[in-house]
């Protein structure tokens, strides 16, 4: 998956706006490695807006966190891979069946796209966790849930910066790691309650990082990207 990506910068957009979802990325393309486009933007603008994005020749993340019974995944896979994302993901939380399937879905239709899956999400701590009966702490969570994904096929997981060690050592250099969370040196974290600089995520093992807000809603967002670029060469 790395030789498609010019760098391990992925735009998160953010924008509820279609035309202003293109320019930014018409503007960034050369600068970014691939656009993740979310549940907002896919509800929003549906099949034809992902196709408008991909249009502009760049990788696509479709952040979609799939997470329903295996046969409702299953079918769901089958039309999205239609679109021809780079990246695709679930919810680790449906459970090793339901990553069984949407892994098989990948290997029956003979398709490039790489499937991972999203292990516990960067704006829950371990007070969240207690909350819905998870009791051993984010870290050991997002192990078990790393380990359960590569065991069921998948080529990696999207966790917190404050995971990625525990996650290499546990799943190997070859196993795809994406961070979303990621925030440059005097940015402000939003609703990210585990955050990392870009720099440092990558030293610890991260493959792609996930930068929205911190690019999106800055003043000059093609002048931010590059001095990100430049914190991590």
């Amino acid at each position: 998956m790395t030789q498609v990506f010019s760098n391990p910068i992925i735009l998160a957009i953010d924008t509820n706006s279609e035309n202003e979802a293109f320019d930014l990325v018409n503007e960034l393309k050369e600068n970014i490695g691939a656009v993740k486009l979310g549940l907002e933007y896919f509800h929003s603008y549906g099949p034809e807006g992902v196709r408008k994005i991909k249009n502009l020749d760049i990788p696509i993340f479709l952040d979609l966190k799939l997470h329903d019974i295996p046969i409702t995944v299953k079918k769901s896979i089958e039309t999205l891979i239609d679109l021809d994302p780079t990246i695709l993901n679930v919810h680790a939380l449906g459970g090793e069946e339901m990553m069984k399937v949407a892994a098989q879905v990948i290997l029956d239709n003979n398709c490039s796209t790489k499937l991972l899956a999203v292990t516990i999400l960067t704006s829950m701590d371990n007070s969240d966790l207690n909350d819905i009966g998870i009791t051993d702490g984010v870290n050991e969570g997002v192990k078990r849930l790393a380990l359960l994904a590569k065991k069921s096929g998948l080529n990696g997981v999207v966790c917190s910066s404050k995971e990625i060690s525990i996650i290499r050592e546990s799943c190997g250099d070859n196993f795809t790691i994406i961070v979303p969370g990621i925030r440059p040196i005097g940015v402000d974290r939003d609703d990210q309650k585990r955050v990392m600089t870009p720099r440092e995520a990558l030293d610890l093992g991260a493959n792609f990082l996930v930068i929205g807000r911190p690019i999106t809603q800055a003043k000059n967002p093609l002048e931010t990207t590059k001095e990100i670029i430049l914190s991590i060469s």
